[in-house]
């Protein structure tokens, strides 16, 4: 069997949008032959996103989530049609996404959003821890790109780990919902309330409660 590596894992994904195991799934079946994973994955449903990326997606539905009283999440999910906005498995995902920002608290949808002055931040702070520790000198602004991935899966919703399956990212997640759904699909904007937000008090961790509870679910 041809060894499947890392970068051919990559390469399928990008073209396909589909999920990084589903690519690694698919590569294995065809022996590691490209055009036959991408059948593969077509054939299974989960590369009918491809191709989608410049359609408009102006249509969907505003969904919320309260847990527990005390986090509240209201969301906006756009499709392309209003026939799928009605559509079950189109609301379930809209669900599964306000989950997700109840539980992991994202700042952002995407990187694309991140401001350059909080970017510049994160990196003046790394660099800085970067130095503390001993790392040379030429290494650093390599070992930074690492760290703001690590950043951006913390801060953006679409690069976050999904609560319910940590081996795949939210937008992963979503991909693979909008090929079985068959339209595009995209997260527009949110706002995430806390009880006590801002004020002054204990602070309890209920971001770790609500992952808890929804990767128990």
């Amino acid at each position: 069997m041809a060894e499947i590596t890392a970068q051919m894992v990559k390469d399928l994904r990008e073209r396909t949008n589909a999920g990084m195991m589903d690519c690694k799934k698919a590569l294995a079946e065809s022996g590691g032959d490209f055009e036959k994973a991408a059948e593969w994955l077509r054939k299974k449903g989960i590369s009918k996103a491809e191709g989608k990326a410049g359609r408009v997606a102006a249509e969907g539905i505003v969904t919320s989530y309260i847990h527990g009283g005390r986090i509240g999440v209201i969301v906006e999910v756009n499709c392309e049609t209003d026939f799928v906005a009605r559509n079950p498995d189109f609301q379930d995902l809209a669900k599964e996404v306000a989950m997700q920002i109840a539980a992991a608290n994202p700042k952002f949808v995407r990187r694309e959003e991140v401001p350059t002055e909080a970017m510049d931040k994160e990196k003046e702070i790394q660099r800085e821890l970067l130095k503390q520790q001993g790392k040379p000198e030429a290494m650093l602004e390599k070992i930074l790109v690492g760290k703001m991935e690590k950043y951006y899966e913390g801060v953006c919703l679409v690069d976050q780990l999904w609560v319910k399956d940590d081996k795949k990212k939210v937008g992963e997640m979503i991909n693979e919902r909008a090929a079985k759904i068959g339209e595009k699909v995209s997260v527009r904007r949110f706002v995430r309330y806390e009880v006590g937000e801002g004020i002054e008090k204990k602070k309890d961790d209920l971001a770790a409660e609500v992952a808890k509870t929804l990767g128990q679910a």
